[in-house]
């Protein structure tokens, strides 16, 4: 699911859990992202229900921030503006 993610998009751990129909299973789906380090799977575009970025298990939350900006993400103070960036 996380590999269907476009380049200036973002999804909560939530809606990522919903998608593959468990919406109780959003921690389990941080664990899974923060033990990822394939590179195919764009992590970094998934964040808090809330807006916070979270961290980032490839060079944690500035880098995570970065990346999220240099697809057209806006992020201010570790938040990213959701309603322009969901997918």
């Amino acid at each position: 699911m996380v590999k269907l993610i476009p380049r200036g998009q973002t999804m909560s751990y939530k809606e990522v859990a919903a998608t593959c129909l468990n919406p109780r299973a959003a921690r389990a789906v941080a664990r899974v992202m923060a033990t990822n380090f394939d590179p195919k799977v764009p992590c970094h575009r998934v964040i808090h229900h809330d807006g916070r970025i979270g961290d980032y298990n490839r060079g944690g939350s500035k880098t995570k921030s970065k990346l999220l900006q240099t697809e057209g993400c806006f992020v201010k103070l570790g938040h990213i503006s959701t309603d322009e960036t969901k997918w």
